[in-house]
């Protein structure tokens, strides 16, 4: 069974530093029908005006995970660390037992998009923790977290993998999803298109219960990338 969420049915927020768009119910944007998809609870797509950006707060029993579109997040936490995240890496944060954090716009006179995305863990509690890495372009899928940080992925406290998928024009992929387990979709760049011909543009969501494969093709002339989420 496949299920589209278009990038226009999410929920909004607009508070003039900030433009974010909720696939998921988060803060004052409730949909019951929404509630995440297995223990992905948040896909937050946010644009941050230069020089702007979230004041410190606090987090805990959640796995956090950015993913940079373009600019730079000046991230600063509790636990000592300062970095920041170009475009085109990733960032989990594992909140345990709590963590404080702030993250800005770096850039005074360029926007800031990023994912933000939250999985719930399967442990609670224990010391937070920090990782960040690129990736690369390369085509196909390829591995950014696993739950024992196989093949110098992120690790993360869950049963679940993330891959990311670039395909050029008229290239696909055939995915095998494992018994009992699920899939997300979240449509970044270009569009893909699915087994029964429809297209996925930016922000759309695909959930996919039940199925054994999923075929995934590029017939656009630009490059497609989208992130596939593997679920218990």
């Amino acid at each position: 069974m496949i299920t589209i969420r278009h990038a226009n049915d999410r929920g909004h927020a607009s508070f003039g530093w900030l433009e974010s768009r909720h696939t998921f119910s988060f803060g004052s944007y409730y949909d019951p029908q929404q509630m995440g998809f297995s223990h992905l609870r948040v896909i937050n797509d946010d644009k941050v005006t230069p020089g702007a950006g979230f004041d410190t707060h606090g987090h805990q029993d959640m796995e956090i995970i950015s993913y940079v579109l373009q600019g730079r997040i000046a991230h600063k936490d509790s636990t000592g660390n300062i970095k920041e995240l170009p475009a085109g890496e990733f960032q989990l944060m594992s909140a345990g037992e709590g963590i404080l954090h702030s993250e800005f716009n770096a850039s005074d006179t360029e926007a800031l998009a990023f994912l933000q995305i939250w999985i719930e863990p399967n442990v609670r509690g224990g010391k937070p923790s920090y990782q960040q890495k690129a990736f690369g372009k390369q085509h196909g899928l390829t591995k950014i977290l696993t739950p024992d940080g196989r093949d110098g992925t992120l690790s993360i406290k869950q049963n679940c993998q993330l891959d990311q998928l670039i395909l050029d024009y008229n290239k696909q992929e055939t995915i095998t999803i494992q018994p009992s387990r699920n899939l997300y979709i979240h449509q970044i760049e270009g569009e893909l298109t699915l087994p029964d011909g429809t297209e996925l543009r930016p922000g759309d969501g695909v959930k996919v219960r039940f199925e054994e494969t999923l075929t995934l093709k590029n017939i656009k002339q630009i490059q497609a990338k989208a992130l596939v989420f593997d679920l218990a």
